[in-house]
């Protein structure tokens, strides 16, 4: 029979692209066949191919030599890679059992090439889930792409042989091998960050067994080499706890450890201009991740939920009650489900604060650079200036105490810690001041309160802070004969004809996140959401279905099958997409 028939007359052909069987030979000769033949030929490979020690998966052939690169999956037998039960008998383990094999087979590919035709996900400092990994007790499973070699459209077998005999089995060689007597240092890194990662979850649940809500370890590095890297600056100062927030925790790798423990309530960071305000507050927002051995913020934590706020002009608010900062504005509109698609800077962090709320999130995350001033403070002057009647916008330093004290309407009170370096306003609300000076540490509560005793300002404390109503999302489509998920670095995911810009959420680190929102999104708005359940509540169940089925599940959303560049966002973020989503419909 032959491999391919003619659709029409003007039409392309057809190719047998039926799922094969046979072993690694039988793939090199099928290559060696279909050598100088139209590009499309290479779809007979798709199938199962027995390597021996491995086997490989062709899922998906490119359509052309242009087109994006032909999907693969590697899977063995962990027992046969000498993957020892610590690193596959937990979840934890699993995960950074995944994330380090994708890390060594990067490695491997780009030592055997300088242009390899084979291709992983890119990985950041932070440990994360990530779909190319698939790690279970009785299988691993690796994504990866390969570009098929082509004159033209015209198959280059003899090239192609040379990818499945040498540099596929070599990369997988190198990257599964824990059994060798030459493998002892590899299998000692990969015990390595399975542990920095087990600790990493320790230190977190920690945090809540002790009511703290973030910890920074003595002798982290904090600094990064630069705004744009994520590597640890070189000679960076270690970071030394003041004494009297030190604190011990025992955790199961790394023994005893000493840091500095952030108590519940409102902590204020101060300091002079690059001194190392922002580097702490920044370290904090991304110990929500475990990181890397070496990085320098292994055992930097903060509670999982913390939201990083700043303002964001232009971005959209929907049905959103910002009454507590924002209300009688002389539109009339009503702020207890506030709308606009063009957001200015102290309505957009005043809806992200709501939001975040709404999320039931224990901290947040403040900067005063990236903050609207009027949002954040409002002196004795200009409100002598400007009368209350006459200002539609509440600070956040007079809501505050209510958003951090618990109360009747506000039973589960809100921790803060903000970065200010220009207005001392916040130091009488603090209840803990701390100094970055030269990027040490020091506790400055005490001086900050005499300060305050020697220069007191008019305070506008308002009690409480009142109960928010839960939005429910509507099932919204958009009606797109052409649908289109698509993501763009850390700030843009495009839904069919809409744009959702996520550069102002700062937690998102990873590509493979902004991806994984995408669908997300789509999933929660096209699929979950019913209009009365809670979009809190539509997030627990996308959760669960991920901690079930791992990243597969979002294949349900759209998602390609057996997807390669996904990582495991957290659900708060996922929320803050939802809510950028310019057609979001919200139940009245």
């Amino acid at each position: 029979m032959s491999n391919y028939s003619r659709r029409t007359n003007s039409g392309p052909r057809k190719f047998d692209d039926t799922p094969k069987t046979g072993s690694q030979q039988d793939l090199l000769a099928l290559l060696r066949k279909i050598d100088g033949s139209s590009y499309g030929a290479y779809k007979r490979a798709i199938g199962v191919w027995d390597f021996g020690g491995f086997k490989v998966y062709l899922d998906r052939v490119q359509s052309d030599p242009y087109a994006p690169p032909s999907s693969l999956r590697i899977t063995a037998d962990p027992s046969k890679m000498g993957l020892p039960p610590e690193t596959l008998t937990t979840p934890d383990q699993r995960v950074a059992t995944g994330d380090f094999l994708i890390r060594a087979f990067g490695d491997a590919i780009r030592r055997h090439d300088g242009r390899p035709a084979l291709s992983i996900v890119r990985t950041t400092q932070e440990i994360l889930d990530r779909s190319a990994a698939v790690v279970t007790p009785e299988r691993v499973e690796l994504r990866i792409q390969v570009q098929l070699p082509a004159r033209g459209r015209t198959i280059q077998g003899r090239q192609a042989t040379t990818i499945f005999e040498d540099e596929l089995p070599d990369a997988v060689g190198e990257a599964f091998d824990f059994w060798s007597p030459e493998a002892r240092d590899y299998l000692d890194d990969l015990l390595h960050h399975v542990h920095t990662y087990e600790d990493h979850g320790a230190l977190t649940r920690a945090l809540r067994d002790n009511d703290w809500v973030a910890f920074v370890n003595d002798n982290a590095i904090l600094p990064r080499r630069s705004g744009v890297s994520q590597l640890p600056l070189e000679d960076g100062v270690p970071f030394e706890s003041p004494e009297s927030l030190r604190r011990s925790v025992v955790l199961p790798h790394a023994g005893v450890v000493e840091g500095m423990a952030i108590p519940p309530g409102i902590t204020v960071i101060v300091g002079g201009g690059y001194h190392g305000k922002s580097t702490v507050l920044s370290a904090i927002q991304r110990g929500v991740y475990a990181h890397i051995p070496g990085d320098g913020r292994e055992l930097v934590a903060a509670l999982p939920e913390a939201v990083k706020i700043r303002a964001a002009d232009g971005r959209p608010i929907t049905k959103v009650d910002v009454s507590p900062f924002i209300n009688h504005l002389p539109t009339g509109a009503d702020t207890r489900a506030f709308s606009t698609q063009n957001a200015s800077g102290s309505t957009s962090q005043a809806a992200s604060i709501v939001e975040a709320l709404g999320l039931r999130s224990p901290l947040l995350l403040i900067d005063e650079d990236t903050s609207a001033t009027n949002l954040m403070i409002r002196d004795e002057r200009m409100r002598e200036l400007v009368s209350a009647a006459q200002e539609p916008i509440t600070p956040l330093i007079d809501r505050i105490q209510g958003l951090a004290t618990a109360s009747q309407a506000n039973p589960t009170p809100t921790s803060l810690i903000l970065v200010m370096g220009g207005s001392g306003a916040y130091l009488d609300v603090a209840d803990l001041v701390l100094q970055m000076d030269s990027y040490r540490c020091e506790d400055v509560t005490d001086r900050a309160s005499q300060v305050c005793s020697a220069m007191p300002r008019l305070r506008s404390d308002i009690p409480g802070f009142p109960a928010l109503t839960q939005r429910a999302p509507k099932k919204s489509r958009n009606g797109s004969d052409r649908p289109k998920t698509r993501a763009s670095g850390l700030d843009t995911i495009t839904l069919d004809r809409d744009a959702i810009d996520v550069g102002d959420v700062e937690q998102i680190v990873d590509q493979g996140q902004t991806e994984a929102i995408a669908w997300a999104v789509r999933g929660v708005v096209e699929r979950l959401a019913d209009g009365n359940r809670p979009l809190v509540d539509l997030l627990e169940e996308l959760d669960g279905q991920i901690d079930e089925f791992g990243l597969d599940a979002l294949t349900k959303f759209g998602a390609r099958r057996y997807p390669a560049f996904l990582a495991r966002p957290r659900m708060v973020d996922v929320a803050a997409a939802v809510n950028r989503y310019r057609p979001l419909r919200i139940s009245a």
